[in-house]
């Protein structure tokens, strides 16, 4: 089944008054919390609610049983590497490593995980911008992770980019990408989809929760961003892992 335009519409509208709302519940300051805290946290709820409904559009569109999808929220237990255990010259700490061998793991985890017939086949991160020094940070999680899922898809789900280039002018239609992103990417073994949903450079004074810099959220940037991650779930609609 095809996804339609009020699904599209659905996101854009969503969008649209969830962010007067993350303004309003900031200035209340709920709980205490600090207004950073607030806009942050409800930032990144909603972008992780709009990189599922892509990943559902997508998926539908492909024809894809909507059963056999499923988001966890459980952390991945990351091994340790049995090598460093080795190279310890201390034999009181490597026995001791090895004896409690079960027990050495690293939890890790990202925004969202996608499961698909029980099987963990990607990882988003989600933010509400990127700029570089963030980057490293989330190469490094999705390192972590691919050390446990060799052949997990990787994604940054973005509403606005801070990493140069043409990040935020082409968004996800292919940018070439700035140099030092492409630096960084490459000194990891990761093959990151990087999907950008507003245009234009993301200005730390201005914050698009507030009503007078507010970015709309385009059809065809949420259309772009469904088509990459068709591309990137294709695979797994014609095949079945039980686990």
């Amino acid at each position: 089944m095809k996804h339609t335009e009020d699904e599209i519409q659905e996101i854009i509208t969503f969008y649209e008054q969830s962010l007067p709302e993350i303004e309003r519940k900031a200035m209340l300051r709920i709980g205490g919390r600090s207004y950073g805290g607030i806009v942050r946290s409800e930032v990144g709820k909603l972008v992780e609610e709009i990189a599922k409904r892509v990943v559902k559009i997508a998926w539908r569109r492909l024809g894809g049983n909507p059963n056999r999808l499923e988001f966890r929220a459980k952390k991945i237990k990351i091994p340790i590497n049995k090598d460093y255990i080795n190279r310890i010259s201390n034999p009181t700490i490597k026995e001791y490593l090895q004896r409690n061998i079960n027990k050495c793991y690293y939890g890790q985890k990202s925004d969202v995980h996608l499961f698909i017939d029980g099987r963990f086949v990607m990882a988003i991160e989600c933010k509400a911008y990127t700029e570089n020094a963030m980057m490293k940070r989330i190469l490094v999680d999705f390192t972590l992770l691919k050390r446990a899922y060799p052949n997990l898809k990787c994604v940054l789900f973005q509403l606005e980019s801070q990493l140069g280039g043409d990040y935020s002018t082409k968004l996800c239609n292919n940018p070439l990408g700035s140099f030092p992103t492409h630096t960084l990417l490459s000194l990891f073994d990761i093959d990151l989809q990087i999907i950008t949903l507003l245009e234009g450079e993301r200005k730390v004074d201005r914050p698009i929760h507030k009503p007078e810099f507010f970015k709309p959220l385009k059809r065809e940037s949420l259309e772009s961003a469904i088509s990459v991650m068709e591309n990137l779930l294709k695979e797994f609609v014609q095949t079945r892992s039980f686990f």
